[in-house]
């Protein structure tokens, strides 16, 4: 057991990297929709490219969505509306009728007309309630049929123009007089009407909607079936009509049909092999040609759980609803790992991820086009994040060929553009706004993760920063010779394609630990008094290759990014201070080389070797006396040559080509800078 605890501590580091697979794959799975999946590919309008299909079982034919919409549509428009009858309302309102009438008609009226008035106003009433009086106006259409109801039993079927409205009601009663000849009497007898008239229809919503939503649930979804063995299509035949919805009903049934415990844990079992061999694939990658981010749990942690978020939300959005699938900023991830990483990395972690999300959308063949299209420009255009307008265009573009790639696809699905929906690249419009968001998602992954971006390292080039301030304040011979530096190993960097901005940053911080003891190094000492005529060579060995290890300290103390530290760590690698240690020689031959040596680590990156490079040459050049392009490339080359022969390079992945590239750059720099100038007369 010892043992074994033994074996885990010296490994923990696997140990963690095979916990994090695990349950990243196990997350990812468990996203995964536990069904089968049809095996077969086909498009609308397209021949079927397989063998002959049969019917493997017995199965149903599934409406097309826009069949079963249309067949509720005209349910909706043919439903029936239900109203409440109040039956006791009609023999009130008669003999109020009768009471009111002697009231309001005046006495002067002649008999023969008062008796017919008084008729007709029985006819008129028996007319209105002979369906009913409604309760409101209502818009519906005059030929609906409407059903009375009385204590919820069916009285009668009617159109919904035979019920009269209370707005109807004077028009009705003014034609009527016109038609008779009693016009005059129309005031006094609109005035009574309106005074006795009382609905007694009142609409019934709620059984009304009842009734429509089981008319709704009645429809079938499916017409027809098909039989076991029984030819679906043919080899060559195009996939259309009829052909394609049994095609599609064949596909859902796959799809949807109850499998049993052991179908399932087959189909759990295959996708947990996909997705561990697409996450085996990745780690493989970061093993073979990124091995500083395999070796750091914390990049390799960050690098997962992108890959699992974006799995996760596109997973959410598909299961409200898929045809918003284009919404989700798949373009974000490679946008991401390419600020924090770079190029080769974050295109290799989109294939991975879009081949991962195959799996759960439909149209899969579409989708991963469309999408690995759009990482790769994604990486392409993408340049200096840190620039707003770069990235504007570049998700501009990127939309650009989203709607491009998607408007190809519909056409070859199609075959014309009639029902191209112009709200699908309003969504990809959308999809681009989103991926703006990833400014401030690098943010807060740099403070969660403790990553540093280029964004950042744009803030800490700022020579205004408190550190550097305080640097030019207290060393301002070494905060010029790092302003030096910085410009040389910009210009180096960019010459081999290597992180120019990553590298100007390390050249301004990489000498901050001299300012614990400013005056010890030659390019503070003002006033001709050097502090080292008084230390031995050891003390003085020893104060030199301090400030390497109070740099590291200072850094830390300020916050400063791990990737910024490096370059203070290896900026000197493990070469000698070689003036001491030749000064102290001179005294004791058996002197320990170790003492006048720099702790390391050699430098471990271009950047870093970049960084090296300037700095000894920089440094070294204010020794040049009388320089002339000769004297200036010799000097170049010694002290590189030197370097590189003390195997200063050895950890570093670059070439001799690079090298000597930067070579040119140094040697064309320092000509500049110590040109000679012609002397103007006093």
């Amino acid at each position: 057991m010892k043992d074994f605890i033994n074996f885990l501590y010296r490994n923990h580091s696997l140990a963690y990297k095979l916990i994090l697979f695990i349950s990243t794959t196990f997350l990812i799975v468990y996203l995964f929709p536990k069904s089968g999946k049809f095996k077969y590919n086909f498009e609308k309008g397209k021949p079927w490219q397989s063998e002959n299909l049969y019917a493997p079982f017995d199965f149903a034919i599934k409406k097309a969505e826009g069949e079963i919409q249309s067949e509720k549509n005209e349910i909706k428009e043919n439903a029936t509306l239900y109203f409440n009858l109040d039956s006791s309302v009609k023999e009130i309102v008669v003999e109020d009728y009768k009471n009111e009438f002697k009231l309001e008609l005046p006495d002067t009226i002649v008999n023969k007309d008062k008796e017919k008035l008084f008729d007709l106003g029985l006819d008129l009433l028996n007319y209105m309630y002979s369906f009913g009086v409604l309760s409101e106006d209502y818009d519906f259409s005059k030929d609906k049929k409407v059903v009375i109801l009385e204590g919820r039993t069916e009285r009668q079927t009617i159109n919904f123009s035979d019920l009269v409205a209370q707005g109807d009601i004077k028009n009705t009663i003014n034609n009527l007089l016109v038609k008779e000849s009693l016009i005059q009497y129309i005031t006094p007898y609109t005035s009574l009407f309106f005074e006795i008239i009382e609905p007694n229809i009142r609409y019934d919503k709620a059984f009304t909607e009842k009734a429509l939503q089981s008319d709704l649930e009645k429809v079938a979804f499916t017409r027809g079936s098909v039989e076991r063995e029984t030819l679906i299509i043919s080899k060559g035949e195009v996939v259309e009509g009829n052909k394609y919805q049994v095609l599609k009903s064949l596909e859902s049934e796959y799809e949807s049909q109850v499998w049993t415990k052991s179908n399932y844990n087959w189909i759990l079992f295959a996708y947990t092999l996909l997705v561990s061999l697409a996450l085996l694939m990745l780690l493989l990658f970061l093993k073979k040609y990124r091995m500083a981010i395999f070796e750091n749990n914390t990049k390799v942690t960050f690098i997962f759980f992108n890959v699992f978020l974006m799995v996760l939300i596109t997973t959410l959005v598909v299961n409200y609803n898929s045809q918003y699938i284009y919404v989700v900023p798949i373009c974000i991830l490679p946008l991401v790992l390419k600020a924090f990483f770079d190029a080769r990395l974050g295109l290799f972690a989109h294939v991975i991820t879009v081949l991962l999300l195959g799996s759960i959308v439909s149209n899969s063949y579409e989708y991963m086009f469309l999408q690995i299209i759009a990482g790769i420009v994604t990486i392409l255009t993408v340049s200096e994040l840190y620039k707003r307008a770069n990235l504007f265009i570049s998700v501009g573009q990127i939309t650009l060929i989203y709607i491009i790639a998607y408007f190809a696809f519909f056409v070859i699905h199609e075959g014309s553009i009639e029902t191209l929906k112009l709200e699908t690249f309003g969504w990809f419009v959308l999809c681009g706004l989103a991926t703006l968001f990833v400014q401030p998602l690098i943010y807060a992954y740099e403070k969660l993760f403790g990553l540093v971006s280029d964004v950042s390292l744009l803030e800490l080039s700022d020579t205004n920063t408190k550190l550097l301030k305080e640097l030019s304040n207290k060393a301002p011979g070494t905060f010029h010779h790092s302003l030096n530096v910085a410009n040389l190993a910009e210009a180096s960097a960019n010459e081999i394609g290597a992180n120019a901005m990553l590298v100007r940053v390390g050249a301004l911080y990489h000498d901050i630990g001299k300012m614990s003891n400013p005056t010890y190094f030659t390019e503070n000492q003002s006033t001709g008094i050097n502090p080292h005529d008084e230390l031995s060579s050891k003390e003085s060995a020893k104060i030199i290759i301090d400030h390497v290890i109070n740099g590291i300290e200072i850094a830390k103390k300020h916050n400063l990014p791990d990737r910024v530290i490096d370059f203070i760590r290896t900026h000197h690698g493990t070469s000698l201070v070689y003036y001491f240690y030749k000064k102290e020689k001179e005294f004791d031959k058996s002197i320990d080389k170790k003492l006048f040596t720099y702790p390391g680590p050699k430098p471990f990156s271009k950047e870093t070797a970049i960084l090296m490079m300037c700095d000894s040459v920089e440094a070294a050049s204010k020794s040049l006396k009388e320089p002339t392009s000769i004297k200036i490339d010799a000097f170049v080359e010694n002290i590189i040559n030197k370097q590189m022969s003390e195997d200063q390079f050895l950890n570093a992945n670059i070439t001799f080509k690079e090298i000597q590239s930067i070579k040119k750059v140094l040697k064309h720099k320092l000509a500049n800078i110590y040109h000679l100038r012609i002397e103007y007369p006093e």
